[in-house]
């Protein structure tokens, strides 16, 4: 039996800081990925930030956190960040690799990252079997293990056949360096090309489809690839789950969109009068709710019938709170409906 003793003159604060890391509590369960033996607590960390906003020791400090707070799983790619200037891309890769090796713990991490994409914005996707051969010995250099749990295409660059590439990711997973594979953009008709050549040909099949999807992005997914990932119990791990941070709640107003870089950006696309509804919405419902907006938008992803687990990004210690809040809360009917109305399109 434990016994804790409070300073009573000190009481307050001890209850205070009870109160602050509540979710350092918290204990997910875990949900099966796909077809495969995967189990995950479905909300995977995105990766993009690492060597990008986050230097390596706010990576560590961030990873760290969301590893306490009893999430498993973090997404990357090999070529994330070359946008950055100075940048050449791998420096993700690199810092979880970093992180991995002074943390440990290997075996409770899920790590998931990809290939194809592009290097530099004059470069194409590429997913030739050499280069992907070629390139999985450098992602494994580089994240310091010796497998990848889940290898996917990040782009598809549509002339490569089909079969050379699942051959490719074939020898992979017979090497132990792959467990699973799954695709990011794709398009519907080569995915199912791709579902249908490894059924012909006995080949490793993809298990999950990375695309882009949130509360302001519905129309391509729901009509392009839901009903495709549902019937073939492919798992959905959606990036952009919160618009680029347009549906964190850091966005009320004209003013809003000045004070960050990506502001305008984000205003051209998401601020009309469907995203100002949906945003209101959000609002509404985490004061509600007493959580975060960006846990409001998360909420919704995981009640849709084809989510498997969305993916976000963090660069402080409460975006991993507003994941814990995504996961806990559980939006009524009434709410979600609410949700589905103000972000038809």
């Amino acid at each position: 039996m434990t016994i804790l003793c409070f300073d009573i003159f000190n009481i307050g604060s001890q209850i205070d800081y009870f109160y602050s890391t509540k979710r350092l509590l918290m204990a997910f369960d875990k949900i099966q990925f796909g077809n495969s033996d995967l189990y995950i607590v479905p909300l995977i960390f995105g990766g993009n930030v690492f060597g990008w906003t986050l230097d390596e020791a706010q990576s560590f400090e961030i990873l760290d956190d969301f590893m306490d707070k009893g999430f498993t799983t973090i997404d990357t790619s090999n070529n994330y960040s070359h946008w950055v200037e100075g940048n050449k891309g791998g420096e993700s890769e690199t810092i979880i690799g970093n992180w991995l090796e002074k943390r440990g713990g290997r075996d409770k991490v899920n790590l998931m990252t990809k290939v194809g994409g592009r290097f530099g914005y004059d470069s194409k996707p590429n997913v030739k079997g050499a280069y992907i051969k070629e390139q999985v010995e450098e992602s494994l250099r580089r994240m310091k293990t010796d497998y990848i749990d889940l290898y996917q295409t990040h782009y598809d660059d549509e002339v490569t056949p089909i079969e050379e590439t699942l051959r490719a990711y074939e020898d992979l997973i017979k090497e132990g360096k792959v467990r699973y594979i799954g695709a990011s953009n794709i398009s519907p008709e080569r995915l199912v090309e791709s579902l249908a050549i490894a059924k012909e040909n006995n080949l490793p099949s993809y298990i999950s489809l990375q695309p882009e999807y949130n509360l302001f992005d519905r129309a391509k997914f729901e009509n392009l690839y839901q009903k495709l990932a549902l019937e073939n119990q492919i798992a959905v791990i959606p990036y952009y789950s919160l618009a680029s941070g347009f549906l964190s709640g850091k966005y009320k107003t004209e003013e809003d969109f000045a004070k960050t870089i990506r502001g305008k950006g984000i205003k051209d696309k998401y601020w009309n009068e469907r995203g100002r509804k949906i945003v209101s919405a959000q609002q509404q419902l985490a004061e509600q709710y007493n959580v975060s907006p960006s846990a409001i938008a998360l909420a919704w992803l995981l009640v849709q019938p084809s989510i498997t687990a969305p993916i976000s990004s963090a660069t402080k210690f409460e975006h991993i709170d507003a994941f814990v809040d995504g996961l806990s809360i559980k939006l009524s009917p009434e709410d979600i409906q609410k949700l589905n109305e103000v972000s038809k399109y």
